[in-house]
């Protein structure tokens, strides 16, 4: 079919309709068409054109399908972004995800540190207690015997300079026992010693060299001295005047009379090896290293940790029989010498040393020491 002949019959329509001037009024348009005009533009508008036309017409001329791929187009667009919408959603929701992350595990390293700190502030700090005189009672119980140790106080210790280390550990298992954590102060028993092990000299020691600075503190907190120069004198320079003249046992009850319940008893005698400016004073002094027990090893040298100044030297003189003539009944480190090393207990006023005892505590006395810690 001719496609253009529709066409052609709408132009000829459209001429037999003109006036019969032969013109149109096209002032709408701002111009004018003749016969001939519309003659020569309907000859021009060929199937091709049409045609065409037709081609061009369905993409341009439709505005609903414009509309349509506009439509479409936008609605693409739209979810184009709803997906950068929902990807940058997800993002926001890993970046707080990953946010909630890092902060719960800063918080949980702020409350872990928190509380380790926490726990060693609330950790309470120890009382003041840096020294003691052992009692009869804790050298009883340690020994297992109601002799005491004697002279020989390695506790289980063997091998060299077994003497010391068993009674440094003698001093930290009595402070533990009075008060929870002390034992961790650092304790060393007040003892010069001289050892022969295996025929060799193997310790000469000299107890205020075991010593630390100081300060010393008895269990109830009162300053025994602040200083080793203040402990280096006849009694402790500076020393609280409720234990200066007698000194206080592990549980901070004044030595002389430890059981309150009781009356005084004579214990004054207490092992140190030492003279008067705290070094060793003989090779026959210290219970070879304070190991032997036998009575045989020497006669040990003794401080008093109260002042025992009525008849001192007891009916054989100064010192008593069996205790020399080198002595200071008012000297803590160094009074006089003891009869022996077995262990033994005296509590009672016999005077001074027996000759014929061969026992740590014939002069009043059962083998304790002084302890000093290194931590007030």
């Amino acid at each position: 079919m001719n496609r253009s002949a529709p066409l052609r019959l709408a132009a000829l329509l459209l001429l037999t309709s003109l006036p019969a001037s032969g013109c149109m009024d096209t002032g709408a348009v701002g111009g004018s068409i003749t016969a001939g005009d519309a003659a020569g533009d309907l000859d021009l508008l060929t199937l091709d054109d049409a045609a065409s036309d037709a081609a061009v017409t369905p993409d341009t001329a439709p505005g609903a399908d414009t509309g349509l791929a506009v439509a479409e187009d936008t609605a693409v667009a739209e979810d184009t972004a709803v997906a950068a919408d929902t990807s940058v959603a997800a993002d926001t929701a890993v970046a707080a995800d990953t946010a909630v992350a890092a902060d719960t595990a800063v918080a949980a390293d702020t409350a872990t540190a928190p509380d380790t700190a926490t726990a060693a502030d609330t950790a309470a700090p120890l009382e003041r207690f840096s020294f003691f005189v052992t009692s009869l009672a804790a050298l009883r119980e340690l020994s297992g015997s109601q002799a005491g140790f004697g002279g020989d106080l390695r506790y289980g210790e063997t091998g060299a300079g077994a003497g010391l280390r068993g009674a440094d550990k003698i001093c930290a298992a009595i402070a533990e026992r009075s008060m929870p954590g002390a034992g961790a102060k650092g304790w060393h028993a007040f003892l010069s010693a001289y050892e022969v092990y295996n025929g060799q000299v193997v310790t000469q020691v000299d107890a205020i060299d075991r010593l630390g600075d100081g300060p010393w503190y008895d269990r109830l907190g009162r300053v025994l001295a602040l200083s080793k120069a203040a402990l280096i004198a006849e009694r402790p320079v500076g020393a609280d005047a409720a234990i200066v003249n007698d000194f206080p046992n592990e549980d901070g009850v004044p030595n002389h009379r430890p059981d309150p319940t009781q009356p005084e008893v004579d214990n004054h005698d207490f092992l140190t090896g030492s003279n008067e400016q705290g070094r060793l004073y003989s090779q026959t002094a210290t219970c070879n290293g304070w190991t032997g027990k036998t009575g045989s090893e020497g006669k040990p040298r003794v401080g008093h940790s109260w002042p025992r100044t009525n008849n001192p030297g007891g009916p054989g003189g100064p010192g008593g029989p069996g205790g020399g003539g080198d002595v200071n009944a008012a000297h803590w480190i160094s009074a006089l010498t003891e009869s022996g090393c077995a262990p033994g207990v005296n509590l009672l006023e016999t005077g001074g040393p027996s000759a014929s005892s061969n026992t740590v505590g014939s002069g009043g006395g059962y083998g304790g020491f002084y302890c000093f810690a290194d931590t007030p």
